[in-house]
């Protein structure tokens, strides 16, 4: 039956009794669709959300944001070797083909994602093998001590060796490069919905799968996913309203009191583990979208400071977010070690003192700029990115808005192609080295995927690299302090808030937030399961 008010009303008015088995239908949209099936080639939250339901890692975090055990049982520190992590893997996994779940997998997976055109590659940086333990163990071996490799690894999805060997997907789609491969339409995973049909962008039908490993340890309530990527918002929210889906993401902050107030729906919220900024093509001698020739304004300190000051956040927050937004400081949110009060105030908004940096830059006159904005990411990107136009504007800097698809932006920063960007950011380890791997240390084969300033810093390359293995908390946690003091300093992001989820879902919907928006329909509950 569908997951409809209407029918959650008929089953209580019959009196269905508790745990009673029901077929539920979860119809399930969100501004934007997954980019990809392939588990390895975006590091993207949609993306991850959709495979979370396909694929399991060997670590998850849970609706608290708690490590779990999924593949793996028990994770420990070998106390032979302290650059060993030895993973205990769960026994009676299938995947959804029949194949058994192994150590080979395990290997095999951890090693596709360590290659160049995966997304992922960053997280497994201080891994020099992976190979079969005693037992049915894996045992990680890592440069040094890594203290915090199992929070790398919350992402990181196993897929069936033969599977991918089979169907030619042992190499990682090249998203970026416009590559299309089997494992980016189809899929093997030993998680709790298997795929049935999917039409990217337009609708992904999964169903439970009846020989999960997880199925008397999870609610399991939903039998069957319908996902819809509905981009325009009013469009998201009108079939919220209407019972044509029974869950929304990425409501629209105006449409809050409307939803919560409609009978049968609710909204349930929670901070988000993500920030929203603008970075700035501050490496290139000349841009390639402004009109100063033979020179770069975005490499001139000054001018990055100044329009750092000229963003007004709390205008932001009450005009285009409408109270639904944290104004910070710095590209983290607090849930992620490194965050500290006083690095996340943001500057103050004064006009003046930017226009004046502005002049002390060469800049009396101002100069002009494309912004590179997503319409289907994040949520009020492309009012976000209209705001901050017109108080750049103020400034002196007429600033060109370029909005379009997160499929189409996203490669823009992968590749480099862009001067100014908007971005979100996520920390799933929860932890500053994450951020300083993808968006700080200089680009490179391993590091710095996502690092589209053009910024390079070779001492500060090396503090960065160094962290992985610093066992004394507290000496890492010094380190990390001096990292963000230099970055701060060199404005190289504009921080402009971390966002709040809201959730629209019917009232026979039983869930709570997580705060990566990364909601897993195995923990969901129905008024009839």
């Amino acid at each position: 039956m569908k997951l409809t008010r209407q029918v959650l009303m008929a089953t209580t008015a019959l009196g269905l009794m508790a745990g009673a088995a029901s077929a539920e239908t979860l119809r399930w949209a969100r501004s934007g669709d997954a980019l990809t099936l392939d588990p390895h080639a975006q590091n993207e939250g949609p993306t991850h959300t959709m495979n979370h339901q396909i694929y399991e890692p060997l670590l998850l975090r849970d609706t608290e944001g708690e490590l779990e055990g999924a593949l793996a049982t028990d994770w420990q520190v070998s106390e032979e070797d302290p650059n060993v992590w030895i993973f205990t893997l769960r026994e009676g996994v299938t995947f959804h083909g029949g194949e058994t779940f192994d150590a080979e997998d395990v290997i095999f997976s951890i090693e596709r994602a360590q290659s160049p055109d995966s997304d992922m590659k960053e997280l497994l940086t201080s891994i020099t093998e992976v190979r079969a333990g005693e037992g049915n163990t894996v045992e990680f071996v890592t440069d040094g001590p890594n203290p915090i490799l199992p929070a790398n690894l919350t992402n990181l999805f196993i897929m069936d060796k033969g599977w991918a060997e089979e169907n030619g997907a042992v190499e990682v789609q090249d998203v970026e490069g416009g590559e299309q491969t089997f494992a980016a339409s189809n899929t093997n995973g030993t998680g709790p919905y298997q795929l049935v049909s999917r039409e990217a962008d337009v609708r992904t039908v999964l169903e439970q799968f009846p020989d999960y490993w997880g199925m008397d340890e999870f609610p399991m309530a939903i039998d069957r996913i319908e996902f819809t990527p509905i981009q325009n918002e009013a469009t998201r929210v009108a079939a919220l309203l209407s019972g044509e889906v029974d869950f929304a993401q990425d409501l629209p902050v105006q449409d809050l009191e409307r939803v919560a107030g409609s009978e049968g729906l609710q909204v349930i919220t929670a901070p988000q583990n993500r920030t929203i900024f603008f970075g700035l093509n501050v490496g290139a001698d000349d841009l390639e979208n402004d009109d100063v020739e033979g020179e770069n304004p975005l490499a001139n300190r000054q001018v990055r400071q100044a329009m750092n000051m000229a963003i007004n956040r709390d205008a932001i927050q009450q005009v285009v977010m409408r109270g639904q937004s944290e104004p910070t400081g710095i590209i983290i949110p607090p849930f992620v070690n490194g965050w500290t009060e006083e690095l996340d105030t943001p500057p103050e908004g004064d006009m003046e003192a930017a226009m004046q940096l502005m002049e002390e830059a060469g800049y009396p006159d101002g100069f002009s700029i494309q912004l590179d904005c997503p319409n289907d990411r994040y949520i009020n990107d492309e009012a976000i990115c209209q705001a901050v136009v017109g108080m750049l504007s103020q400034a002196g800097i007429t600033v060109n808005l370029d909005s379009k698809p997160k499929a189409q932006h996203f490669p823009l920063i992968a590749n480099s192609t862009t001067d100014f960007f908007l971005l979100g950011w996520g920390v799933p380890t929860f932890d500053s080295e994450y951020v300083f791997n993808f968006l700080v240390h200089t680009k490179g084969d391993e590091l710095g995927s996502w690092n589209a300033t053009g910024y390079s810093n070779p001492e500060l390359d090396a503090q960065i690299t160094a962290l992985s293995s610093m066992t004394d908390l507290e000496e890492r946690d010094a380190a990390i302090a001096e990292i963000w003091e230099e970055v701060q300093s060199e404005t190289l992001y504009l921080p402009v808030h971390n966002q709040v989820l809201n959730w629209g879902l019917t009232d026979g919907i039983q869930t709570e937030v997580q705060p990566e928006d990364q909601p897993k329909v195995k923990y969901f509950e129905t008024s009839s399961s």
